[in-house]
């Protein structure tokens, strides 16, 4: 086989390469000759990917449950993904911070879209039955959505807003935390106790959020976003598309729930309470959390109204 100038280029620059690291050339070449050919299901792992559905009942649409979660948990994985490219650039620019944001609310708009799976995809009647079987599990406990929260607005905005005013000037770190708006979501409607499915979460998870807290706290997508330049700063694209994520985060995605546990927990006169005891008729609605990433972004008008859009339409 004749060893043409386009072959000899790659394999100078693989010997520089290897031997920059003190490493021997032939030696991985060897690899490539032994190593077998790369199949799709054994990148993916698919054999491993598609084992993980392990129903708790009998009944057939708890598989659609579990593989929409799960599917679910993959997307935030790929927003965290993003958020990290960004708040680790050392050399960001508005372009840079655009190209992931971008992504974040691709990932967040096929999530909100994909949620009448939930709406409309499982039976009524056999979702109330095997409900009853994940007893205290609830997804209120998807950790990795808390930490979309904590890497992408400064804490003092994810503080209840009944205890902001008072912690706002408080350094204290694991203060905070404990006022974090979603804990009032998980508590018993008949006596305000933390509930067992918050217990749990607080005591896997605790360490992790506020050591994420303290890394965030200068590199959130907010504080990274304040490092740009003024002129970069009032990029029109990027300040829509900040807002766009804020309202998919923060209104469309817990509507989204909330339309779900309507249709699936509503009942008159009175409602079911959710998988793990949490309080989802106070807690989902947005108009009542008010929750923004970035409230600088918008007007009193746009706050006070916060929640009452539900769609996108709006932004320019």
């Amino acid at each position: 086989m004749e060893i043409t100038p386009e072959i000899h280029e790659k394999l100078v620059a693989l010997q520089e390469k290897y031997s920059a690291m003190g490493q021997d050339m032939l030696s991985y070449l060897d690899g490539l000759l032994y190593s077998e050919y790369l199949t799709y299901w054994d990148y993916i792992r698919l054999d491993v990917l598609l084992n993980l559905q392990t129903p708790a009942t009998p009944f057939e649409d708890e598989y659609i449950f579990i593989v929409y979660h799960q599917i679910t948990e993959l997307y935030f994985n790929l927003i965290l993904h993003a958020i990290d490219i960004i708040a680790d650039d050392l050399n960001l620019t508005a372009e840079k911070y655009l190209i992931q944001l971008k992504r974040i609310n691709n990932y967040f708009s096929n999530l909100v879209n994909s949620f009448e799976i939930m709406v409309e995809g499982m039976d009524v009647d056999q979702f109330l039955k095997f409900r009853m079987a994940l007893l205290p599990a609830s997804g209120f406990q998807s950790a990795q959505f808390r930490m979309i929260e904590i890497c992408s607005t400064p804490i003092n905005n994810l503080i209840h807003h009944t205890a902001r005013k008072q912690l706002a000037k408080s350094e204290d770190i694991n203060e905070k935390y404990k006022y974090l708006y979603w804990k009032r979501g998980a508590t018993e409607l008949a006596t305000g106790k933390k509930t067992l499915t918050l217990r749990q979460f607080e005591k896997k998870y605790s360490n992790d959020f506020i050591h994420l807290i303290r890394d965030f706290y200068h590199k959130n997508l907010w504080e990274q976003y304040k490092q740009l330049s003024d002129e970069e700063q009032v990029n029109k694209t990027l300040i829509l598309e900040l807002k766009k994520y804020d309202v998919q985060a923060n209104v469309l995605w817990p509507l989204a729930h909330y339309r779900s546990a309507v249709r699936y927990l509503q009942k008159d006169p009175a409602d079911i309470a959710a998988t793990g005891g949490t309080n989802w008729q106070k807690y989902l609605p947005p108009k009542n959390q008010r929750i923004m990433f970035f409230p600088e972004l918008w007007s009193e008008e746009e706050k006070g109204n916060w929640g009452k859009q539900t769609s996108l339409e709006h932004l320019s």
